[in-house]
């Protein structure tokens, strides 16, 4: 495939007004394929899935089945029980944290750089139950302390679980997911990753990583907003709690009793979004038709005209390593002394770039570091080395403004 291919499968890209979208790390944009499945849903056969016997919901079971076994395959699970479809990351890791069944005198190791969403369930249960939390710190550049991490590990009292983001969505740091995974399960604990800004951009095995649990959200790649992933090993999916129950997650019920459904059913309560999970399946098989090597490559172009043509500003301070391929579709960025909510709306109604600007659900590393927040250009495949350019020039000249 070619960009020029590329982009004329997303709508956005035919917008009488063109706008430069770099504030994928939010949500990307959706190709037509995955709008097509949604429309073609609602015309065609909105309908329950798993209920109702006719022809029109048997057809949107059979699609809610494919998607699951898309996945499974993408992230290479042993079975597409293994897959559960969730709202987002978000509720993937609360339904991990709920499930679990931590106590007073269990541990739980984050990383310094989480988003609330791998630190707040945390937290709330160190308030509500007594766990202890524990953070790993991260070195000069802002990558992992993989030193301090083994020791943590290794002197925590009832380790139980490692979860750690992958991918960092302040700066687009990778962590080094198998080194992680291979620290914790030498002590015992079973580790979850968040993999929201992991997963669009790099392949994922979870079964070479030896992942036990995951969390995704669709619309981070190519996907509908309100669709996520929780993956979990079978026997430990087995094992976990579930805290939202009712329709679909029972085989029978009396008066006084009732019986579970297993795995992935009993944490799928509800009627669920047919729609979005249907057209989740269009959004992986469209990263599997345009291929991790390409997106890694028009990533890292990108990256290179932005590094290169801002890194050494003196005017700015970038958020993470010197190394631009080390902060893959993510620059990062604030200026001492100059408002960034202000830069980001100069560079919105002055230019036409979508970026963030903000703490970006990282409040925490936020302040621990005196830092008020950043602007973020966040790019994806779809982004071309012209953007690229202009974003770079834009900058400047509100650099020239504000400084």
């Amino acid at each position: 495939m070619n960009i020029s291919d590329i982009r004329k499968d997303f709508p956005f890209f035919n917008r009488k007004q063109p706008f430069l979208y770099f504030d994928t790390a939010c949500m990307s944009l959706r190709p037509q394929q995955v709008i097509s499945a949604m429309n073609d849903y609602y015309e065609n056969y909105s309908s329950c899935g798993g209920r109702s016997n006719h022809d029109l919901a048997q057809h949107v079971s059979k699609l809610v089945g494919e998607t699951r076994e898309v996945i499974a395959k993408h992230l290479n699970a042993k079975s597409s029980d293994e897959i559960i479809f969730t709202r987002n990351a978000t509720e993937s890791m609360n339904i991990l944290a709920n499930g679990l069944s931590l106590q007073q005198g269990d541990t739980v190791i984050v990383s310094g750089k989480e988003h609330n969403s791998n630190l707040i369930p945390w937290l709330r249960l160190k308030e509500k139950r007594g766990i202890t939390v524990l953070i790993t710190p991260l070195l000069q550049d802002n990558t992992l302390d993989l030193a301090e991490l083994e020791v943590l590990v290794k002197t925590a009292t009832n380790l139980r679980l490692v979860s750690m983001v992958a991918t960092s969505n302040v700066d687009g740091v990778t962590f080094p997911v198998a080194n992680i995974v291979k620290i914790a399960h030498q002590q015992g604990a079973l580790v979850h990753i968040d993999g929201a800004q992991f997963i669009p951009h790099q392949k994922a095995d979870v079964r070479a990583l030896d992942i036990d649990f995951l969390s995704l959200s669709g619309h981070k790649m190519l996907g509908p907003s309100g669709t996520g992933i929780l993956y979990g090993k079978k026997e430990l999916l087995d094992q976990l709690d579930t805290y939202n129950v009712g329709g679909s997650t029972v085989a029978a019920s009396t008066y006084d009793s009732y019986e579970l459904l297993g795995v992935p059913a009993r944490f799928e309560a509800g009627l669920q979004d047919y729609a979005g999970i249907i057209a989740l399946k269009e959004a992986f098989l469209y990263l599997q038709k345009v291929g991790y090597g390409f997106i890694h490559d028009q990533e890292l172009k990108i990256g290179k005209i932005i590094h290169e043509g801002l890194y050494a500003d003196s005017r700015i301070k970038v958020i993470g390593p010197q190394d631009y391929t080390q902060r893959a579709g993510v620059f990062s960025f604030y200026v001492p002394g100059a408002d960034i909510h202000e830069i980001s709306l100069l560079l919105n109604n002055t230019y036409q770039i979508a970026v963030r600007s903000g703490q970006h659900c990282v409040h925490s590393w936020f302040n621990a570091n005196n830092i008020h927040g950043s602007v973020r250009a966040s790019w994806y495949f779809y982004n071309t080395e012209e953007e690229a350019e202009i974003f770079v020039k834009a900058v400047k000249s509100i650099l020239d403004i504000v400084v």
